[in-house]
């Protein structure tokens, strides 16, 4: 039996560039780890079959879900015949912008380089996961990393970031495919820059990173759902320092580095919103 655990990660700054020749875009991202994470658990099975159960009885257990998809890959890429059942503990929000699915896919990842002795290196398990989704090379890293291409490209970095993080999802589902349809290149009149962040990070000021902290999807999911905004401001409101949507959203996450003033904000929106959680960077 392996045991993995699968954090949620925010963009502090998600940038597209241009659309590639492959249909895809061209990202640049600081992301982070938070401590949000779902449970995984790996037992070999000896009948050769793949299996997966989770805790949320609407998700599917097959291919459609990214972590028995990267079981999938594995066992192709590498030849494997041996089995194994996967046991999702499912805590990360569902279709929230925080990676839930592409972290439960690289902690299989990790967890099935142990269970079957595969021994390969971080870097190639990365690099199966670009198979599996555009997250998961990240995922399989963990910490705080820029990411580009279409998230294939993974640079770790060697900071430890300390902030109190608070995740709040209004009650929509967003499509990231629609998003990214919806997004004007021309339209957008701030590109976020990855290096003002990296250095931003460096000092450690919250105050930095919020002036180097931004996301061009909010122009496109914004305006679709104006919650997002309403959130953001009350997340402001009541003490955070800055607050973002992460990814194609819907989750919006406020940073502060008190933990007094972060316990504030959680509770003020807690009463408001079904899905908020209390975290921190890691």
């Amino acid at each position: 039996m392996i045991y993995e655990r699968a954090r949620a990660k925010i963009n502090l700054t998600l940038d597209v560039r241009y659309k590639r020749q492959d249909g895809y875009h061209e990202l640049e991202s600081v992301m982070q780890t938070v401590d949000l994470s779902d449970y995984i658990t790996l037992y070999p099975r000896d009948d050769g079959k793949l299996t997966l159960a989770v805790n949320i009885p609407f998700l599917p257990v097959d291919e459609r879900n990214l972590a028995y998809k990267a079981a999938q890959v594995v066992r192709h890429l590498y030849g494997v015949k041996k089995g194994v059942h996967i046991d999702i503990d499912k805590r990360i929000p569902v279709a929230a912008g925080l990676a839930g699915g592409s972290s439960d896919a690289a902690a299989v990842l990790r967890g099935l380089n142990q269970l079957w002795n595969m021994e390969l290196p971080q870097s190639e398990i990365s690099a199966v996961g670009a198979q599996v989704g555009s997250d998961v090379p990240f995922c399989v890293y963990g910490g705080t990393a820029v990411v580009r291409g279409r998230g294939e490209w993974v640079e770790p970095l060697p900071l430890q970031p300390v902030f109190w993080v608070i995740l709040a999802k209004p009650p929509v589902t967003v499509s990231t495919a629609e998003i990214y349809a919806g997004l004007k290149l021309d339209e957008i009149d701030h590109h976020p820059d990855a290096q003002t962040m990296i250095n931003a990070l460096k000092t450690g000021s919250v105050l930095e990173v919020a002036n180097a902290a931004a996301n061009v999807l909010e122009k496109v999911t914004i305006p679709r759902y104006p919650e997002i905004d309403k959130i953001k401001d009350q997340l402001c409101k009541h003490g955070a320092t800055f607050s973002l949507m992460s990814g194609s959203g819907p989750t919006v996450f406020g940073v502060t580095d008190k933990e007094q003033k972060a316990k504030k904000v959680y509770n003020s929106l807690k009463n408001v919103l079904k899905e908020v959680y209390l975290c921190q960077t890691c």
